[in-house]
């Protein structure tokens, strides 16, 4: 199972101009190329320099049913990135075409939609990301042959957290006992959105001392997500890359200026200085 852990990209918009190999213009008009590799890297394109212009976001749900980009294993490479980069531009006209992916025979554009559908905020999708989850954790098991489960639940156990979509509490917990730590992080993320109850945010704590990097990384991931302040001084303390951690920290002072409508409490000025000793 592949996790996306972080976002690298700059959430910021940003003058795609400053990419002298494409512009914006040209990166549309090459989702209708003949060439899949164009097409493919414009979808890409357009999602990393968050292209958000009526333009773009039509071509790209156009690709959405793209049928010409297939590899041998009847992937869709070209609706993959098309699903991602629709995320990032946060135009809820993608919405009907993404949950439509979720019924996609492509594992990567179901685990690319119920992401950005999660990003999206469009509680639409609920019961699209709750179909994921049907079979529950019985099913949640490794494919013989494949590096991934059957279903995205990762993805969209995270996308019904962000939703705060409640109806799904009983169908994500059993998550919290899977033999998978990525899954009962996942779990724990999105049972503390939708209940605010501590006990999740402090497991996610504890999987900062996971004796495996990567599942550190996740747990600093879930952690900035969810804006755990609690877990501040665990995130700076963790054994992980410092960039990695200032993005963690970064994502706990965006949620406390939030709840504090946009004053600095004395939790935001701590994590602050936290990360002033990270730089």
């Amino acid at each position: 199972m592949q996790r996306v852990e972080f976002d690298q990209d700059s959430t910021s918009a940003v003058n795609p101009v400053d990419d002298s190999s494409l512009t914006v213009e040209q990166a549309i008009a090459n989702l209708h190329h003949q060439d899949k590799g164009l097409r493919y890297y414009a979808a890409w394109w357009l999602g990393r320099f968050r292209v958000r212009i009526p333009e773009a976001v039509t071509v790209l749900i156009e690709a959405l049913e793209d049928e010409a980009d297939r590899t041998s294993d009847d992937g869709y490479p070209l609706r993959r990135n098309a699903a991602r980069a629709l995320g990032k531009l946060g135009d809820t006209r993608a919405v009907p075409g993404l949950i439509a992916c979720l019924d996609c025979s492509d594992y990567y554009v179901r685990e690319a939609a119920a992401q950005s559908l999660g990003m999206l905020g469009d509680t639409t999708s609920i019961p699209g990301l709750m179909k994921l989850l049907a079979g529950g954790c019985a099913e949640a098991t490794p494919i013989p042959g494949l590096p991934h489960l059957a279903q995205p639940y990762d993805a969209a156990i995270e996308a019904l957290g962000a939703l705060d979509a409640r109806e799904a509490e009983s169908l994500i917990q059993p998550f919290l006992e899977h033999p998978m730590e990525l899954l009962q992080y996942a779990a724990c993320r999105a049972m503390y959105q939708i209940t605010a109850n501590p006990t999740y945010g402090d497991r996610l704590i504890q999987a900062l001392k996971n004796e495996k990097l990567q599942l550190r990384r996740a747990a600093l991931a879930d952690l900035g997500a969810i804006g755990y302040i609690k877990a501040a001084d665990a995130i700076a303390q963790t054994l992980a890359e410092n960039s990695l951690k200032l993005i963690s920290l970064k994502g706990l002072l965006e949620s406390e200026v939030k709840q504090t409508n946009d004053t600095l409490s004395a939790d935001a000025i701590r994590v602050m200085d936290l990360m002033d000793n990270l730089l």
